[in-house]
């Protein structure tokens, strides 16, 4: 709490910052345990996928659909919330998409046809994508300026600790109580935040309400988009977070436990393990990133294309490995590896915040987290179908990472140069602003 709460160590605050404190973190705290249980339903599907393929009678690319169809709609839903955050507020938004994410985990432990439970993960998705975008909008109402590498990735640690209870709990759960009572008892989870949420969030502090923006309709929403787009900071976010992101997410969200399992002989218990290894390791550099972010915001591109050479490195040591299945240490170290891309997502609002004004961050939030999102929707995809064509060929299938990481650093290196350079005037400017209010008055 006193990392987030507490007065910084260096850094002046900003004119019309919150001021923080523990009030701030108990609020924030309430708003990311909507966020934790929306990534429990979200990534329940991951330790559930055998499950569903003999639930439904399905193949890999019928099996994908679910995932892609979540994650589909979890990415074109994001300009919409980053548009209804920053008109409607952060209470109104996250109680919505727990009611959504809620009714849609319900409908999904109750399917018994493909079609029933394909409608469902698009309704839970839809609840999904309105949590995210929310609580980073809640952790700038409530926090200063400087706290914003490490509210986006304590925000994240949240939805880790949320994939881990799908890991190890879930997996358990699943295959003790079955699959109803499973899928059923975590939509009730979903109930009693949205009753937290009701009782005891609030957008802002006292005294920091936002200055009214008019909302022209079609043209207001027009221009939030196009303005948050011509940014280079906003779309260096997201292709930040289009290469960094996908990988570990696709692992984590389907298509890691069959691999372990089909193509390296695992037992279901061994890659389960495997899969907490890759949320462990994820809870480990979100808060190291935060950390160094924080106090050297000159990290994050050499942070950002390290994650990005050293997941390809892994994925092809693994992928060219001689004979039928790679040593542990291989598949542990990629795990371990698997697990820095979520946090290394995160810099992408990093990159993205500097550049737009609080009244716009909802908005350009939604544009960066569409990335990540997107190139999963891709990979998902290209593996199933990849999968029925070549016979379950797992290397094949995996080899798609690559091209999506090629494109998307290709985007980020020619981004980075036209945002430092905004990125500095803007610092240039807002410090000789800071001066000249600060500077006493002439005596006559």
């Amino acid at each position: 709490m006193t990392a987030l709460g507490g007065r910084a160590a260096a850094g002046p605050a900003l004119p019309g910052d919150p001021p923080g404190g523990r009030r701030a973190v108990l609020v924030w705290g309430v708003g990311t345990s909507v966020y934790f249980v929306a990534v429990v339903h979200r990534t329940s599907l991951g330790v559930a996928g055998i499950d569903a393929a003999d639930r439904f009678h399905i193949g890999a690319s019928a099996l994908s659909t679910f995932s892609i169809l979540q994650v589909l709609v979890y990415a074109g839903m994001q300009i919409p919330v980053g548009l209804m955050v920053d008109r409607l507020g952060t209470k109104r938004v996250l109680m919505l998409g727990a009611v959504l994410f809620t009714t849609g985990q319900g409908a999904f432990a109750l399917s018994h046809s493909y079609g029933m439970a394909l409608a469902a993960r698009a309704v839970l998705g839809c609840g999904d994508a309105m949590t995210f975008v929310s609580v980073l909008r809640l952790g700038t109402r409530w926090f200063p300026a400087r706290r914003g590498p490490m509210i986006s990735q304590g925000a994240a640690l949240f939805g880790v600790a949320g994939n881990l209870v799908s890991t190890v709990a879930l997996s358990r759960l699943l295959h003790s109580a079955g699959w109803t009572p499973t899928f059923l008892g975590t939509a009730l989870v979903g109930a009693l935040v949205l009753v937290l949420v009701a009782l005891f969030l609030k957008d802002h502090p006292e005294g920091y309400e936002p200055a009214p923006v008019e909302h022209a309709g079609p043209a207001y929403i027009r221009r939030q988009i196009a303005d948050a787009w011509r940014e280079p900071g906003t779309r260096l976010g997201m292709w930040t977070h289009f290469t960094t992101q996908f990988s570990g997410m696709v692992f984590l969200l389907l298509w890691g436990l069959p691999y372990l399992v089909e193509d390296q002989g695992m037992s279901r218990g061994a890659a389960g393990g495997m899969l907490t290894l890759v949320v462990v390791a994820n809870m480990v550099f979100g808060l190291l990133f935060g950390q160094l972010i924080g106090r050297h915001h000159g990290l994050r591109m050499p942070l950002t294309l390290g994650v990005i050479g050293t997941t390809a490195a892994a994925w092809a040591l693994v992928l060219t490995w001689p004979g039928g299945q790679d040593p542990l240490w291989v598949l542990v170290l990629l795990c371990v590896v698997l697990g820095a891309c979520g946090p290394a997502s995160m810099i992408g609002f990093d990159f993205a915040r500097p550049a737009n004004p609080p009244e716009r961050l909802g908005t350009a939030s939604g544009i960066v987290n569409i990335g990540g999102f997107t190139a999963s929707v891709l990979t998902l995809f290209a593996i199933g179908v990849l999968l029925d064509a070549t016979g379950d060929d797992y290397r094949v299938a995996w080899s798609s990472v690559f091209v999506l990481q090629a494109f998307g650093t290709a985007q980020i290196l020619r981004l980075r140069r036209s945002s430092e350079r905004l990125e500095r005037e803007r610092i240039a400017v807002s410090r000789v602003a800071t001066v000249h209010r600060t500077a006493p008055a002439p005596v006559d």
